[in-house]
């Protein structure tokens, strides 16, 4: 389908790609990743011919049509509305449809038979090529997207950024390509969006190569990962968790080699030493240095997952409630987002806010940032409480003549520059590239440098709106490890499951114009929900019973049960007051291990981190308890 043969791409005197190979065959899903400045978005133009390579080739089929997803098509302008646009996709079917209503004009007044003929002929084309369903199917696909009826009609110009992205990928899956490159197509999507377009791409039945940072994802839509490295284009046959662990498996490998071969060498070359003064042994040395010369040499691994190695702090602890919602109602013209909502944020909560676009999840952020306050009711930012708020269009504010280091300074003239350095370390800033200029960045390194700045912030609340667009998969992996470390609060928006995955102990989602919450992780709230949702519909689409059905007599009540669930509450009591019990313990005990007068000494860091261990083993254990019993209750009293 495509052949990347040898393919050598140079930018000034780096070569980005150096001999790479790559086929491409049909029916392929396939994930391009690497690290950022490795070249993935590069390839894909180089694919469809926007650049030329240096060297070697890339052939394809003739005739192959290919659907291109690139952040370019944000700049794509229309007064049309976006059914319109999209519908431009069908070039042909258009162009057929337009010829077939000139001809049915004419027909009002010429009734030749070459006229009716030629209109014949362009509606059978017309039919073949299924024209009279393409607005069906343009209805279909928006829909997915998350356009409603009313938004198709709009114009496009009316639109943001990320919608008017979603209005270009919906054109491009209507053209129904041989196949499909896809840069970053969930960096403007929801997670109702992201999933229909999972199932979308499961079913298509062409080639697909994605650029994406998002790796549930890719575990759901890729069969092979193709990794950006050094100049090569390395293949794994599996999906990005199959890939996390073949690599790991390769880098072993490799590292052992690579420690045999040094043993080797360093073992020659002291032979070498040895021997070199003596003349008997000269042809030997001679030969033992040659060979060394051709020796293949192994490469050692290299780390590509940088851990954080410092530690978030703040100069005062906040209260124990951060923020209080109460009464909250807000709306735009025609559009009701809150009606008499409250929520609270405490002390320590790791909060994902979640939903579709368009629910009030950036409405919501901006109100508990005081960004808004354009709105009836209370939000009360409790005692001592110091916030930073990260959003996207914060990355406008980064000063473009500054360099990094410049910018971080200035924004927090507290800390040394040894540990501004540190930080910028962390995210992938190494070196010399502390001193670049903002201007010279790309997107993702000016998100990282803005996480930067949210993240050195005196503040013991942060308030995150989409921190994850524009990184990669390393870069996210950073900002997971610096929000498990965090021991403030915060509430973040996202659509990277893996991070909210990791990061969240609570969902807050807004329904029916009210904010509820849900008292868990990210997946313990999908598992929760896919049992809601089909109860929720079968009572609500169930069948009623008539009205004249007459109501059965109570049944007299079952005494056994009663006391059965008398005593089963009681123990559910019990064990309700030890699990408190055991949470303020279990925090104690975290308190104890994060103190410097612990943690720097072994002995009582390992008595503390044992009984910390005992804790958690028997609260996960009478947890599990506590879930038998409520289900045995609720089968009685049920």
């Amino acid at each position: 389908m495509i052949a990347i043969n040898n393919l050598t791409f140079e930018i000034g005197a780096r070569a980005l790609y150096d001999e790479a190979n790559w086929h491409i065959k049909p029916g392929d899903k396939t994930g391009l990743i690497g690290a950022n400045g490795t070249g993935k978005t590069t390839l894909l133009k180089l694919i469809v011919g926007d650049y030329a390579p240096t060297s070697g080739t890339i052939s394809m089929a003739k005739d192959i049509k290919i659907g291109y997803l690139n952040q370019d098509l944000l700049s794509y302008q229309s007064d049309k509305s976006i059914l319109h646009v999209a519908m431009e996709a069908f070039e042909r079917q258009n162009q057929l449809h337009t010829e077939i209503e000139r001809l049915l004009k004419r027909l009002e007044t010429d009734y030749s038979d070459d006229l009716i003929q030629k209109l014949s002929d362009k509606q059978m084309e017309f039919e073949a090529l299924d024209g009279y369903n393409i607005e069906y199917r343009a209805h279909e696909i928006l829909a997915g997207l998350g356009f409603s009826e009313s938004d198709q009609q709009r114009q496009l110009a009316e639109f943001s950024g990320g919608w008017r992205m979603r209005v270009m990928l919906a054109r491009i899956l209507l053209q129904t390509p041989d196949i499909l490159l896809l840069d970053e197509p969930t960096n403007h999507l929801d997670l109702p969006s992201i999933k229909w377009l999972e199932s979308y791409l499961q079913a298509f039945e062409g080639a697909i190569v994605i650029v994406s940072h998002d790796r549930y994802f890719l575990d759901r839509v890729v069969d092979s990962i193709v990794e950006s490295k050094r100049g090569k284009l390395i293949q794994y046959a599996g999906n990005y968790s199959f890939y996390l662990e073949e690599k790991a498996l390769r880098e072993e490998i490799q590292g052992n080699q690579y420690k045999n071969q040094q043993a080797k060498i360093k073992q020659e070359e002291r032979l070498i030493e040895r021997f070199r003064a003596k003349a008997s042994k000269a042809k030997m040395v001679q030969s033992r240095i040659k060979a060394l010369e051709r020796m293949e040499k192994v490469e050692d691994v290299e780390d590509y997952n940088p851990s954080v190695n410092f530690r978030f702090k703040f100069s005062r602890q906040s209260g124990r409630h951060v923020v209080r919602l109460e009464d909250v109602s807000k709306s735009y013209p025609g559009v009701p987002i809150l009606e008499h909502a409250d929520a609270i944020i405490e002390k320590g909560d790791k909060i994902a806010l979640i939903g579709a676009n368009g629910k009030g999840k950036s409405t919501l952020l901006r109100i508990v940032a005081n960004a808004d306050n354009n709105f009836s009711g209370t939000c009360e930012t409790g005692h001592n409480v110091t916030q930073t708020f990260f959003a996207q269009h914060q990355l406008e504010a980064l000063h473009l003549d500054h360099e990094i280091l410049q910018e971080l300074q200035a924004f927090a003239p507290k800390h040394t520059e040894t540990e501004l350095r540190s930080i910028l370390g962390c995210f992938l800033f190494t070196g010399d590239d502390a001193f670049k200029k903002i201007r010279v960045l790309s997107g993702g390194e000016k998100s990282r440098v803005a996480l930067a700045k949210a993240l050195t912030a005196d503040a013991n609340f942060l308030v995150l709106d989409e921190p994850t667009n524009h990184l990669d998969i390393q870069s996210v992996n950073i900002l997971i490890q610096a929000l498990t470390q965090f021991e403030g609060t915060f509430i973040v928006v996202s659509h990277d499951r893996y991070l909210l995955d990791n990061v969240a102990n609570k969902i807050w989602y807004i329904e029916d114009r009210k904010i509820k919450e849900y008292p868990g992780t990210y997946q313990e709230y999908e598992e929760w929900q896919a049992k809601r949702i089909p109860k929720a519909s079968v009572e609500k689409g169930g069948a009623k019973p008539a009205k004249t059905t007459p109501k059965p007599a109570p049944a007299p009540k079952n005494e056994d049960k009663d006391r059965q669930a008398k005593k089963l509450n009681k123990e559910l009591e019990g064990i309700e007051q030890r699990i408190n019990e055991l949470e303020k313990a279990s925090k104690a005990a975290e308190a104890l291990i994060a103190d410097e007068s612990i943690y720097t000494n072994q002995a009582k860091l390992s008595e503390t981190s044992l009984h910390y261990d005992s804790l958690k083993k028997e609260l996960v254990l009478l947890q599990g308890q506590w879930e038998k019993l409520a289900e045995e209750i609720m089968m009685l009293e049920g």
